[in-house]
């Protein structure tokens, strides 16, 4: 998977960080946070991006995520529109400090990062990973800042959770039309206890326009 993004680097005090973003925002993706849940709307192209973001964040911890997803409309009243960052927590970025470097990045520069297909997973990183039995210290943290959702989480995890992404770009298309009326193809991405998960909802643009 080719991923066409767009590199920046700019300075917070004395530290210089690097935040990659996807040259061509995905044209149907939002995030809410509406209070109980925090809520991916995306078609199976943006599934697909999301999972390629994902697995970049996994294999560079010294970069920033930058997903810009704020839109004017969608969701429901009271819900909050939100972008995204991934890190690693080797990075220690506080959210905090997001809103002056967002304004530091200017246009950046192109790059294009080809992604290899993911390889079967080490018995260490699939052991234990049922939500009922993972260790808790291997979970995403989360902090909402400056209109952005922050996940920071270790390689191993942000590799996991690409799986659910590509899951919903496979089998959401799949998902019976007529399923609409009962419910819907989504996965969610566990936070463990202390955070709330992000579910993930397929869309289809096209029952968008109807």
């Amino acid at each position: 998977m080719k991923l066409h993004l767009t590199l920046h680097d700019a300075r917070s005090g004395r530290e210089s960080f690097r935040v990659v973003r996807p040259a061509s925002p995905p044209a149907h993706a939002e995030l809410f946070d509406d209070s109980w849940y925090l809520n991916a709307y995306l078609d199976q192209e943006a599934a697909q991006l999301m999972a390629g973001l994902w697995t970049l964040a996994a294999s560079s911890p010294r970069t920033l995520v930058h997903l810009p997803l704020r839109t004017a409309g969608g969701g429901t009243p009271g819900d909050r529109a939100l972008d995204l960052v991934l890190l690693h927590h080797s990075l220690r970025f506080a959210p905090a400090r997001w809103k002056r470097l967002r304004a530091r990045l200017g246009p950046g520069r192109p790059r294009t990062v080809d992604l290899r297909p993911p390889r079967p997973r080490p018995r260490e990183e699939t052991e234990g990973t049922h939500p009922r039995h993972a260790d808790d210290r291997d979970r995403f943290h989360q902090h909402i800042h400056a209109e952005t959702l922050f996940l920071t989480g270790s390689a191993p995890l942000f590799r996991r959770n690409a799986e659910l992404f590509r899951d919903v770009a496979r089998s959401g298309p799949a998902h019976p039309r007529t399923a609409a009326r009962h419910g819907h193809y989504c996965r969610e991405v566990d936070c463990g206890i202390h955070f709330r998960g992000l579910h993930i909802q397929y869309v289809d643009p096209a029952d968008e326009q109807d």
